[in-house]
């Protein structure tokens, strides 16, 4: 009985102007849902030029590769970061970029499990600057001198451990140097 009710509905709004407009204005809806939410996806894929691999998390579970068709691991992600490749990480069902709490998530294991390279003395003064007038400055000041320490590392191709420790004291000379300009402690 409730097969016949079923096709007899479908069979009223068969040929039904009305009803086949909702129908497609609905279905419409749900592409250009669908397109917006691949676009945002992919809005850093167009930026950098490369493709960018999409990783998302849904809840209660781990966290899922989509290129791979798998689950993958944070120390996965991390070797993905280690060869430099893009990935986004977004929440399946919200659809929220999620990769830098990713990111930081493998920073705390990382810092957690051996040897850190952060001192509680720097990690303080990190959080000093959240609030304070140079918030924004002070991440641009750290992206920058990381991406010099690249650029000099591969420039070196390895060559000696004894430059890359003296790159070292220079940046932490730096530091200190910008630190005390701002009138916080090294």
């Amino acid at each position: 009985m409730a097969r016949q009710s079923a096709k007899s509905a479908a069979d009223t709004t068969r040929g039904n102007p009305e009803t086949e407009k909702t129908a497609k204005a609905a279905k419409s809806a749900k592409s250009a849902k669908s397109a917006k939410t691949a676009q945002a996806g992919n809005a850093a894929d167009s930026a950098e030029g490369k493709p960018q691999r999409g990783i998302k998390k849904y809840p209660n579970s781990p966290l899922y590769d989509t290129t791979t068709s798998s689950y993958i691991t944070l120390t996965e992600i991390k070797h993905l970061v280690m060869d430099g490749q893009t990935f986004a990480v977004r929440d399946a069902k919200t659809g929220d970029d999620l990769t830098r709490s990713i990111l930081l998530q493998i920073i705390l294991e990382e810092e957690s499990a051996g040897a850190p390279m952060f001192t509680e003395a720097v990690l303080a003064n990190i959080i000093r600057f959240y609030g304070h007038a140079m918030q924004g400055y002070m991440g641009s000041y750290l992206e920058s001198n990381l991406q010099s320490l690249m650029q000099m590392q591969s420039k070196m191709g390895h060559q000696s451990t004894n430059i890359v420790s003296q790159m070292q004291e220079q940046m932490q000379k730096q530091t200190a140097q910008f630190f005390s300009a701002l009138g916080l402690k090294p």
